[in-house]
């Protein structure tokens, strides 16, 4: 597929995309003409980045980890510092704390929601 429609299946800008292959965060091959053609995994594998920077992980670690997310998996530890395992697992901790957060305001919402609803009805 082309830019265009990668961008549009994941709601990412043609120029991040193209920050990701930079990053080597996705793999891009080329046509005989140059152009770049998107592989149909990478919708997911988007969306995946995308979530994990919005999580707040930097872009390095996104890089070590990106192989757990493809079935089959993919992992080399040649490179897997005590550093690394360290900062990856800070970065786990920091995803649990903030998914407890979001599942916290998730239900007040919803609750909040349930409220008003049973305020509109008695309303009405």
């Amino acid at each position: 597929m082309r830019i265009g429609e990668l961008s549009a299946r994941t709601d990412t800008s043609r120029r991040l995309l193209r920050y990701y292959e930079e990053q080597g965060l996705i793999r891009v091959a080329r046509c005989g003409n140059g152009y770049r053609d998107y592989d149909e995994r990478l919708v997911d594998q988007v969306i995946h980045i995308r979530g994990l920077l919005e999580a707040g992980v930097p872009t390095r670690l996104i890089k070590q980890i990106l192989p757990c997310l493809d079935q089959p998996r993919d992992i080399h530890f040649a490179d897997a510092t005590p550093e690394i395992i360290d900062s990856l697992q800070r970065q786990c901790d920091r995803l649990s704390d903030r998914i407890d957060l979001l599942t916290h305001n998730r239900d007040a919402m919803s609750a909040y929601i349930g409220e008003l609803r049973g305020c509109a009805r008695t309303v009405s």
